[in-house]
């Protein structure tokens, strides 16, 4: 081919288009490239876009920086599959303009260059239909005037804008590797879930909280902010070696055990444990949900009880030891003897993706649009692929939340399979330094265009060692964090209201008499510090554009290690959020932090108001002093107004 263009180092694009990149309706993609030709002719480049399927492209004009690198962007309006491709060429009559100009200036004659471009402009007009057509031959027509004017036509600003409106495009070259955005809806992006067990949801002592209890309680979830409410595992749990309280090997009488232990006599992975209710009960409480503002998220768990109706039904979907026994969940030193890993290796494996398969879509058409998925790393990823890729083509706004505490790369790699949503290190992200060094590893690196970090500063079965013994300052601390730094968090609720703090004896970061093993009794009618914190960084989240995005965030300088400094901004700029934190929770720090350089563009003082007390300051635009009592507020969240 004739093209003399070449297009490289294309970003964004995962695994040279393997994988799609992520975005949510109304989102921009910004995309860049290194661009350059052979000799010192004009290049112009677009980069084109599509809907998925459809005829024709629409295309977004690139622009020309330093170091041959070229950025654009286009914005995405509907939910699906977008195509986009970088295409660059020669502009032969932009060549000409400049070269004229340059002539002009020279003093040469202009004639014989009127004539060149007369040829370019008479190609051009060919090459388009209707009103473009005629406009383009009457700017050929005036280069064929008198030649003063002509000049003064060409030198003109009118004649400047034909050329941008109407490239001439030969030899192009296409930078089309199939690559392709995935876009969701905006929950995908932003939301506030609250974890709670449904069996601890009862007003009376002497029984199991069903989904009418959680009805009951709709309102005060909606009252703190939460807009998905998550519960457990809702299905039977299994009799045979279930686990006792505080993960004892023999439950007692009427000890309930782990939700995650899936599957009894009375049902496996489509059922309903009847102590929590129906199937019936479950759709009223999601209606009920979706009438209070929130979406009810289903644990998606496959493991089995080893009374799981599908050992005795699909002995091939486990294994089994010599002596004929079924090998039970392991990781050593843990061992999980109420659960039953399934045997992803099956020689009938595809009988096996396909009945897991029917399991999410039966709760899918059952009304769940939300899954948080337990332990996918165990499971094989193009297991995952699959099932995430079959659901959403037949339910676009299912979500898929990946519970994977474990390596970078895997976590990754189950983002790119198609996990809408995944866990994080937050958890154990314990000082400002480590704190903004994880964030920006999130935002500025290939993970920004595929995977949407949720913080969660506790979950039922993790007590990070910073909360052990942790004071209420901690807890709001922490709460504030992961409520700012992302768009999407979640807590596991009443343990966070009552700042449960006690650890378990075993050294590991689990808690002592944790609920996984009991059925609790809460005060539903508590309210605190915590849940105040809740109701207001909720509200702020809701009504501040700036907070519902996660890889908008630029990280500020301090002069105290203590204090993390962080901006978040909407694309319009019009919301504008600074936070500082102070990471002591049992000391006041003070400190000067950096203005960014997004607020300085012209801005040599601006007004900051605190949203969480109401004060506002007049600041400066280079660096602005901040004291911090965490047993006031550990944090500041400033609204930026300039």
């Amino acid at each position: 081919m004739q093209n003399r263009t070449i297009i490289d180092h294309v970003q964004p694009q995962i695994n040279q288009g393997r994988f799609p990149i992520k975005r949510v309706v109304g989102e921009r993609v910004a995309v860049s490239a290194t661009i350059f030709g052979d000799s010192h002719d004009y290049l112009r480049a677009v980069v084109a876009y599509r809907r998925a399927g459809a005829d024709s492209w629409e295309e977004n004009e690139l622009t020309e920086g330093s170091n041959d690198l070229w950025t654009g962007q286009f914005t995405v309006t509907e939910q699906g599959m977008y195509d986009y491709k970088l295409v660059g060429w020669v502009d032969h009559l932009k060549t000409w303009h400049k070269g004229f100009k340059k002539k002009y200036a020279d003093g040469q004659d202009m004639a014989i260059e009127l004539q060149i471009g007369a040829n370019y402009l008479s190609e051009l007009g060919d090459a388009h239909e209707g009103a473009a057509h005629k406009e383009i031959m009457a700017a050929t027509k005036k280069l064929g005037g008198p030649k003063a004017k002509a000049v003064a036509y060409v030198l003109s600003d009118d004649f400047s804008k034909v050329l941008e409106r109407y490239p001439l495009r030969r030899h192009e070259t296409a930078y089309d590797l199939g690559l392709k955005v995935k876009v969701a809806r905006p929950k995908e992006r932003f939301s506030a879930w609250y974890e709670l067990f449904t069996r601890s949801t009862s007003p009376e002592l002497n029984r199991s909280g069903t989904f009418k209890d959680v009805e009951s309680l709709l309102p005060r979830v909606q009252e703190l902010g939460f807009d998905v409410l998550y519960m457990p595992p809702v299905h039977p749990v299994g009799y045979r070696n279930r686990k006792g309280r505080n993960n004892a090997t023999e439950a007692l009488a009427g000890e309930p055990g782990s939700p995650w232990a899936i599957g009894a006599k009375e049902g496996g992975h489509k059922s309903i444990l009847p102590e929590l209710g129906d199937i019936e009960d479950y759709k009223a409480l999601m209606v009920k949900c979706k009438d209070y503002g929130m979406e009810v998220a289903l644990d998606l768990a496959f493991q089995c009880a080893p009374d799981h109706p599908y050992i005795e039904a699909h002995p091939e979907w486990f294994i089994w030891r010599p002596d004929g026994s079924i090998m039970y969940a392991e990781n050593p030193p843990k061992k999980y003897q109420d659960i039953v890993p399934i045997n992803f290796e099956t020689e009938d494996w595809k009988a096996l993706w396909a009945e897991l398969l029917s399991v999410t879509l039966y709760w899918c058409e059952a009304g769940i649009r939300i899954f948080r998925v337990d332990n996918p790393h165990t499971k094989p990823y193009r297991f995952w692929e699959y099932i995430i890729r079959e659901t959403n083509e037949k339910y676009p706004d299912v979500i898929f939340l990946a519970e994977a505490f474990t390596r970078p790369a895997i976590m990754a790699e189950l983002a790119k399979r198609g996990f809408q949503q995944s866990y994080t290190y937050f958890t154990w992200r314990n000082t400002a330094a480590e704190m903004r060094e994880y964030l920006e590893e999130l935002t500025t690196t290939e993970l920004r265009e595929y995977m949407q970090p949720n913080f969660w500063p506790n979950t039922p079965d993790i007590l990070a060692y910073e909360m052990m013994g942790a004071n209420e300052n901690q807890f709001v601390k922490r709460l504030l964090l992961a409520a700012t730094l992302s768009s999407s968090y979640g807590v596991y609720g009443p343990s966070y209201e009552i700042m449960e703090n006690r650890g378990n004896t075993n050294g590991k970061e689990e808690y002592y008499d944790s609920e996984k093993y009991v059925a609790r009794h809460y005060d539903w009618s508590y309210r605190n510090r915590i849940t105040n914190t809740y109701t207001k960084i909720n509200q702020l989240r809701r009504t501040h554009p700036a907070l519902q995005q996660t890889n908008n965030i630029t990280f500020t300088d301090t002069t105290n290690p203590n204090l993390l400094s962080y901006v978040k901004y909407s694309d319009d700029r019009r919301s504008m959020i600074w936070c500082v934190v102070n990471f002591d929770p049992h000391n006041p720090q003070d400190g000067y932090c950096a203005v960014p350089k997004v607020l300085l563009e012209g801005a040599h003082q601006f007004q900051v108001r605190e949203l969480l007390t109401g004060a506002s300051y007049r600041w400066n635009g280079e660096a602005n002093y901040v004291r911090l009592d965490p047993g006031y507020w550990p944090a500041h969240v400033f609204e930026v107004i300039l």
